[in-house]
């Protein structure tokens, strides 16, 4: 099975940095559109394939516009959601990086299902700020349950700390912020 991670599209919370930070539930640009609909080009979908986007809007619409011509099964999951790279105790989440509640996600995103993950905590505040052993144990849940759906493909729309920080518990090895994905940039894992 390959776990390939795919980068959002250009979101609204990178145009005027640092005060694009304090957006809430930033959209895709413009170009964040463009590049998630290259997606379709570049890397294309197929019905057996599963996606697999994190609960943000940005990363929703980046799965969305990727999958609009693909009845792939698509779902979204609080283990793939923003992710403080590197980790540093005691760090909060900016607004930018919060998550939209499941009523939001269910309302705006119809498209998805919900993963059937029951902890409520984990669905407010998503991974953004547990500690390095959490992340380690959520990683090796998110992955563990992905080998469950037992296809070829699993396809994860998420964030540049996020795909770092699996990047990094998967190759053993220690990464830096310099290893971030551009946008819609991708990185494939061999299971």
């Amino acid at each position: 099975m390959k776990l390939i991670f795919v980068r959002h599209g250009e979101g609204e919370h990178t145009t005027n940095l640092p005060n694009s930070l304090r957006t809430n539930h930033p959209y895709l640009t413009n170009k964040g559109r463009e590049q998630a609909l290259l997606l379709q080009e570049n890397l294309p979908l197929c019905e057996s394939d599963v996606l697999i986007a994190s609960p943000t809007v940005r990363t929703l619409q980046t799965a969305a516009l990727w999958s609009e011509q693909v009845a792939c099964m698509k779902v979204v999951h609080p283990y793939i959601s923003p992710r403080i790279f590197p980790y540093r105790e005691g760090a909060r989440t900016l607004p930018c990086d919060k998550m939209l509640s499941q009523r939001n996600m269910q309302q705006l995103f119809s498209q998805f299902s919900l993963a059937e993950e029951r902890n409520d905590e984990l669905w407010s505040d998503g991974i953004n700020a547990i500690t390095e052993l959490e992340f380690c144990t959520a990683a090796h849940s998110f992955i563990e349950w992905c080998k469950t759906l037992q296809v070829a493909r699993v396809m994860i729309v998420s964030h540049d700390g996020t795909i770092t920080a699996y990047r990094q518990y998967v190759m053993k090895r220690v990464l830096t912020r310099e290893d971030f994905l551009e946008e819609t940039g991708m990185y494939e894992i061999q299971l």
